[in-house]
């Protein structure tokens, strides 16, 4: 049977592949099943076709899967911000350690790790304490939204469809978020299409109104709203900061970040300040972090004090220790054990991160945590200190090969290596397994209905 581009095929789904889609066999090819599960069986349609595998999405849901549930979002299936809504929790607990091992032996070529189930979030939905939402002139619409009157075609507010920077849902509600963020979001939706002034196009790149960010402090259960535009007109922004601040108590700061620049990232060239606080707070554990529009700060609040928790318990400290923390960020971690080391060196290229980690000490009366600004593997080279431990967090694209190299001549005792990408931990394990054991591997799910998962190793000096 020859498999082509449009075909429709019936499928058994018999696993799941990093990335959430469903995995098939069809004639001994891979067929990768966007919107599937295991156990589903499909009609579904091929959309891409390559000498080893193929992809295809359910054209019709023959016989559903146990683990499959009624999703609660009416965008789930259509937005790119959940995927897996579709899932049961529990099972995607279990499909998160599973590709936390597979990648591990697959990629990094190590067998025989231990890798424990996946520590649940405390919540699975409202967790998120950051939101980004665009603006767009041209609304994607759903499938029961075409062919009907008075839908305007014009202007979206909210999240992407996968696969087209340009495709945006207009979101009524997201259940990532806390409840009172979907009535911020409504109240802005409507002051936008009301204010005569013309949302900006993702693709004629004109327009003012750009993009919406929503943070939420869960300690103290405040908000920051930052509205996003191509350039300055207070007479046209601050009306709504009124409106907000008014309505809401909860909301403790409003910033309009400008930025003229055509990338579609939420992120000002400059910012001013509406009204109230520049800052929220809130906290992981007892540790109080000051939160600004642009800096960073674990997306899901109650599920990085579980994730800090691991890093802790893998870090081993007595209260003796000289730990180095690469890819410190804004301090997070570094504060957080600093309380069972002697001393905490962070490390970190980003300089605003560093100003922010520095901030974040102070305000928590920190005193044995330093930060060095730099290239880390530049860095490392001037560094005179040998670590007992070292704690590593590096972005999804793990370390460079430099890094490794500098990592391995200072031979700490044990490495806590943090990652929010299984197949970029796996690679980086396996350049420095013939130095180091890999005891144990925690995953600690932060990131409810996705397939994303951050795992925690624990490395020992062989």
């Amino acid at each position: 049977m020859k498999i082509k581009k449009g075909q429709l095929v019936e499928l058994e789904i018999s696993g799941i592949a990093f990335g959430g889609k469903g995995l098939a066999r069809l004639n001994g090819l891979a067929v990768f099943v966007d919107g599937a599960v295991p156990l589903d069986l499909v009609i579904a349609r091929i959309v891409k076709r390559k000498k080893q595998y193929a992809e295809a999405r359910v054209h019709t849901l023959v016989k559903r899967s146990p683990f499959r549930i009624s999703p609660d979002c009416m965008y789930s299936g259509f937005c790119g911000g959940c995927k897996w809504q579709f899932l049961n929790y529990q099972k995607q607990l279990e499909y998160k350690q599973q590709h936390v091992r597979e990648s591990i032996e697959r990629i990094g070529l190590i067998r025989d790790v231990a890798v424990h189930p996946t520590i649940s979030s405390p919540a699975i939905f409202g967790y998120r304490n950051k939101m980004e939402f665009s603006c767009s002139d041209r609304r994607w619409l759903l499938p029961d939204e075409m062919g009907k009157e008075g839908v305007d075609m014009g202007f979206a507010l909210g999240l992407h469809v996968p696969g087209a920077f340009y495709k945006v849902l207009d979101t009524g509600a997201c259940l990532l978020q806390p409840e009172l963020g979907n009535r911020i979001l409504d109240d802005v939706r409507t002051f936008i299409k009301t204010s005569g002034v013309p949302v900006y196009g993702l693709r004629s790149h004109k327009g003012f109104w750009r993009f919406l960010m929503l943070r939420h402090s869960v300690a103290y259960d405040q908000w920051m709203v930052n509205i996003i535009t191509a350039k300055e007109d207070p007479q046209t922004v601050n009306p709504l900061a009124v409106l907000l601040m008014d309505k809401y108590p909860q909301i403790i700061s409003v910033v309009n970040n400008i930025t003229s620049r055509k990338a579609g990232i939420a992120v000002g060239e400059y910012e001013i300040q509406l009204a109230g606080s520049p800052w929220i707070k809130d906290k992981i554990g007892d540790f109080e972090f000051e939160i600004s529009a642009n800096s960073f700060f674990q997306t899901n609040t109650l599920g990085a004090r579980r994730l800090f928790d691991s890093v802790k318990e893998y870090a081993g400290l007595s209260g003796r220790e000289t730990v180095v923390d690469l890819y410190s960020g804004t301090g997070a971690i570094a504060i957080y054990i600093s309380g069972s080391a002697k001393e905490v060196i962070g490390m970190e290229i980003v300089e605003s991160a560093l100003n922010d980690a520095q901030k974040n000490c102070r305000v928590n009366g920190i005193t044995n945590c330093r930060f060095v600004l730099g290239d880390i593997k530049e860095r490392l080279l001037t560094l005179k200190v040998r670590p007992h431990v070292m704690i590593i967090d590096p972005p999804r694209a793990g370390m460079h090969k430099d890094v490794v190299d500098r990592v391995l001549e200072m031979g700490p005792e044990r490495i806590v290596y943090v990652s929010c990408n299984p197949s970029t931990m796996a690679r980086d394990l396996g350049l420095m397994k013939q130095s180091y054991r890999v005891v144990e591997v925690q995953p600690v799910d932060m990131f409810p209905h996705t397939y994303h998962i951050e795992s925690v190793a624990k490395l020992e000096k062989t």
